[in-house]
């Protein structure tokens, strides 16, 4: 019987608090319990107050996480709601990946104050973005727009957008729809042809390795699929040893006892692109992405990261 609220750690973001509230929400229903029976704590991370330079010069991934994973392994809070795609491969010890919840829209939204689409940008254009990835992916598309950092939260973006800042931005379409701010994008990129990050549209729930009580508590809103298909994105992440200075994308989709994969490693100026495909069971997901990881780090040359990095 739980005698004490549930501790939830998030960020501090509308995003983040979205993302605790629909974890909270989903706890409530599957055990039948009040709002009461859990509290959402506010930590503020690294990545939220660095604002004035890039997360790929002050330290990567981890700058969102950090403080959140300290109170956890303090006892300040049970469980931690982050996205997946901000996640590093290795967590601190005593910390694991719980569940994850069912995915959300995997791909990257435009958003153009005077266009619809990023075909229909004029030569010259500015484009804002705090993704290497998608910074990349633009970049490889149009060579000839020009393509800024953009940092802040998705309000203080689409804020500058309208202040004219850039002509246009991407965000991710899962959390506009989290927001209820889907209507802002003014068409939505094909995951066939704009490769989302790996992780994208995925919550996922951290715990305390040794907290058997936690983990019994989130067991009932894991989803299989999405759970499936994040071992094998995570994996090719970590067979690249990717961070926040690596353009990686990758997309594994789960049908059945099946699954497939697409993964691409570009340059950071778009000029050089290399992408990888797999394939096998659902079971295999992690050796798939890793598989992949190794074939597309080989295909691309032992130079091709350090040329940059």
């Amino acid at each position: 019987m739980q005698t004490r609220p549930l501790r939830i750690g998030t960020r501090g973001s509308a995003l983040a608090l979205a993302q605790a509230s629909e974890t909270r929400a989903r706890l409530m229903a599957a055990h039948g319990l009040p709002e009461e029976a859990f509290e959402i704590e506010v930590i503020s991370t690294s990545g939220d107050r660095i604002q004035d330079r890039p997360l790929s010069e002050a330290g990567g991934k981890g700058l969102f996480t950090k403080e959140i994973e300290e109170a956890m392994l303090d006892g300040r809070i049970d469980i931690a709601v982050h996205s997946s795609k901000d996640m590093p491969t290795i967590l601190p010890t005593g910390l694991k990946l719980a569940v994850f919840l069912e995915r959300e829209d995997v791909r990257d939204a435009f958003i153009g104050r005077d266009v619809a689409a990023l075909a229909d940008l004029p030569r010259g254009a500015t484009v804002g973005s705090s993704s290497l990835r998608r910074q990349a992916q633009i970049r490889r598309l149009r060579p000839d727009l020009k393509v800024v950092m953009y940092r802040g939260n998705v309000q203080t973006r689409l804020r500058k957008l309208a202040d004219g800042v850039v002509d246009a931005t991407l965000l991710a379409q899962a959390g506009l729809r989290r927001l209820g701010l889907e209507h802002v994008a003014t068409s939505i990129l094909p995951e066939t042809d704009f490769l989302p990050a790996p992780g994208q549209g995925a919550i996922c729930i951290e715990c305390r390795e040794d907290d058997a009580r936690v983990e019994a508590m989130l067991a009932p809103i894991a989803h299989r699929d999405t759970g499936i298909a994040l071992a094998c994105e995570r994996a090719f992440l970590a067979a690249l040893d990717g961070s926040c200075r690596t353009p990686i994308a990758g997309h594994a989709v789960v049908d059945g006892n099946k699954l497939h994969f697409r993964g691409m490693i570009l340059r950071p100026d778009g000029s050089e692109a290399h992408d990888v495909a797999g394939e096998g069971a659902s079971a295999d997901a992690e050796a798939i992405g890793h598989d992949a990881g190794m074939r597309v780090r080989a295909q691309a040359g032992a130079g091709f990261f350090e040329d940059w990095s």
